[in-house]
């Protein structure tokens, strides 16, 4: 059991303000933020109106959301740039490059199109200081309202498509090869990325097999990106292709596949960038990466020497951890890479650019460039509940994690966790042997659920 864990306000957990659009997060959730955006930036602005650049996925309330947003901050005095359909770190990258004051993401990144979320982000480009989001909590919360904007003072909102093409000649401009003569597949997961990647990697001369690229409002992650990596395989296999990259919802996820049609997760990736970035001299400050890291994949740096540290899992907190060592990379399993030179947050589409550059000038298959990584086997169960915190602190289920650590010695491990932006409580059991993990994951779902009976 890992303690430590950050605190999840009521609204905003570790990824924003997320939940089933219209239900947990409404219109008027998205007007209020938006409100206190507009009025808190305008005040500390000694001249102007404030600017705040809003990008969102493809769901259908997505729209719905957007539109809220830059009413409650026209209302409150500011101007709001839409950059419409587009990933997060373009946002990021936006509001970094442009002089914003804040940004905003409108997205649930991997889950259904039921969800969305508000992913808020400074002006510097990384996640929102949380001391702003607590004060976003409390006024949420309250029964006052600032002030609303008059006469020449209401903001507008301003059509930024622009935005987004600079990001897209940003990416294409980081690469230092051509991708002439590699056949690649990306699967877009219907979202973000879909009107985005194929331009990056069209320019670079790639040959693009296209997937997950029709977005209906309704279909967003469904049986495609990275959340369902087998569609990918499927594709890079039956078309003979060189390599495959698939995104998230909001593209700030990458998981690529080989040309065996091998899964290459977060962790491989970051051990092939970590090598590459060594051997050029380019690797500051070791890597930072997370707790649910592979035990192997820290081995494998271990014996490369390769230092790396331990945050909290979160790109937010990658990237904290980051900032603190000086390190240039970073990310997690899950996909979320962050190479700080040029990003200050994850980013699928610059992640899979960045592979790409070690394949070129490597002159090797991706799945030549991982070999020296064998992954332990992780046996993963998100358990619904409706007591995560709860569920976490209870005796029963604390006594049945302390006996599997025991079983399992000192070859494996047991991390649990409250989901950051789902009513689950996330379970991780990695060990040598997949049956045990896979008994004793089952065994602690199971107690997750009794102990969640007896906290209500």
């Amino acid at each position: 059991m890992r303690k430590g864990e950050a605190i999840l306000g009521k609204y905003f957990g570790t990824d924003g303000f997320r939940g089933r659009a219209n239900e947990t997060l409404t219109a008027l959730h998205a007007f209020r933020v938006g409100r206190f955006l507009g009025h808190y930036y305008s005040e500390r602005r000694e001249e102007g109106r404030a600017r705040v650049v809003v990008g969102k996925d493809t769901r259908r309330s997505s729209y719905m959301l957007e539109y809220a947003l830059a009413a409650g901050m026209t209302a409150s005095g500011a101007d709001a740039y839409l950059l419409h359909v587009t990933t997060t770190p373009s946002v990021s990258y936006v509001a970094r490059t442009d002089g914003f004051d804040c940004g905003v993401m409108i997205s649930a990144s991997h889950n259904g199109y039921e969800d969305n979320g508000l992913k808020l982000i400074g002006g510097s480009g990384e996640k929102m200081d949380e001391r702003v989001l607590a004060e976003i909590e409390t006024y949420l919360d309250g029964d006052s309202d600032p002030p609303y904007a008059t006469g020449a003072r209401i903001g507008r909102t301003v059509d930024y498509v622009f935005g987004r093409n600079r990001y897209i000649g940003y990416l294409i401009s980081l690469s230092r090869v051509s991708f002439r003569g590699i056949k690649v597949g990306l699967d877009c997961a219907n979202g973000s990325a879909w009107s985005i990647a194929k331009s990056v990697f069209d320019s670079l001369g790639a040959s693009v097999t296209l997937a997950g690229a029709q977005p209906t409002g309704t279909n967003v992650n469904l049986g495609c990106g990275s959340t369902h990596i087998e569609h990918l395989r499927r594709i890079v296999v039956e078309n003979g292709l060189d390599v495959g990259f698939a995104f998230d919802g909001d593209a700030d996820r990458c998981i690529a596949v080989d040309e065996k049609g091998n899964v290459v997760d977060g962790d491989a990736i970051l051990f092939l960038m970590a090598n590459y970035m060594k051997e050029r001299g380019e690797l500051e400050g070791g890597i930072v990466t997370t707790v649910m890291s592979n035990l192997a994949f820290r081995k494998a740096l271990k014996e490369r020497g390769i230092e790396f540290s331990l945050t909290q899992v979160g790109d937010k907190y990658v990237y904290d951890g980051m900032t603190a060592s000086g390190s240039v990379l970073g990310g997690e399993q899950s996909g979320h890479i962050i190479f700080r030179k040029h990003a200050a947050t994850g980013d699928g589409i610059l992640t899979a650019v960045k592979v790409m550059e070690v394949i070129v000038e490597r002159e090797k298959r991706l799945s030549t460039l991982v070999e020296g990584y064998v992954p332990n086997p992780q046996v993963v169960r998100n358990v619904a509940v409706c007591h995560k915190n709860g569920v976490i602190e209870n005796e029963y289920f604390l006594r049945i994690v302390k006996e599997t650590e025991e079983k399992l010695g000192e070859e494996g491990r047991v991390l649990v966790r409250p989901s950051g932006t789902e009513q689950l409580v996330r379970i991780l059991v990695e060990c040598n042997d997949l049956a045990i993990a896979e008994h004793a994951a089952e065994l602690l779902a199971h107690a997750a659920e009794v102990a969640d009976g007896e906290v209500m």
